[in-house]
């Protein structure tokens, strides 16, 4: 026979039973800040900003980033998560709102926009000892398997070659990008590009 049990604390049993409160609205807001400023921050001068200055960017004091990001590794770790989630449900936007024709050519667009700020933060996170492949892996298959789905509906409506896969598609998006200093150039290269995707006429 298995020893007696003491009688449960029913209140303690309820208090943890509680579910958490949603956090306040302000709070995600201000958490949403710092994320994009840090993002801003990392891109502009790299992964050694000081919490201090993110937090001034932000408009809200350094504890306020510390509570929510209580080391650095943690900030560099959510400025990575939100900036590759935004890019993924922009892609599932452009896939719902724009034609098969028209939806992968944006997306390819877009990319390369802001690719220029989205590869110094990869840039600087890497350099500041921060494994960036490792840590978001989950989230980077997501975004790949979104290029990827946007890629093979274009080709299954006829506007993108075949034999194109979604290496090539990364390969000229950082070609374009290369040009970031100079818009005029970046949109010709966008356009070179584009055009190079389309199927070969006979």
């Amino acid at each position: 026979m298995p020893p007696s049990q003491p009688t449960p604390n029913t209140a303690h049993v309820d208090a943890v039973a509680e579910p958490a409160r949603p956090r306040r609205a302000d709070g995600r807001r201000n958490q949403a800040r710092v994320l994009e400023e840090a993002f801003a921050a990392f891109a502009a001068h790299g992964a050694a900003v000081p919490i201090r200055e993110i937090a001034r960017r932000a408009g809200v004091s350094t504890g306020t980033v510390t509570r929510h990001f209580p080391t650095k590794e943690a900030l560099f770790l959510a400025v990575a998560l939100h900036r590759i989630e935004h890019l993924v449900r922009r892609a599932e936007d452009i896939t719902a709102r724009e034609e098969p024709a028209t939806a992968f050519f944006a997306f390819f667009a877009l990319l390369v926009r802001q690719g220029a700020a989205d590869h110094a933060v990869g840039d600087a996170l890497t350099g500041a000892g921060f494994d960036l492949q490792a840590a978001a892996s989950t989230a980077i298959s997501d975004f790949e398997a979104a290029m990827t789905s946007l890629l093979t509906t274009a080709q299954q409506a006829g506007v993108v070659r075949d034999d194109v896969d979604t290496a090539d598609v990364k390969a000229l998006i950082a070609g374009c990008i290369a040009r970031h200093d100079d818009g005029a150039a970046q949109q010709r290269m966008i356009e070179i590009a584009c055009d190079g995707l389309r199927p070969r006429q006979a």
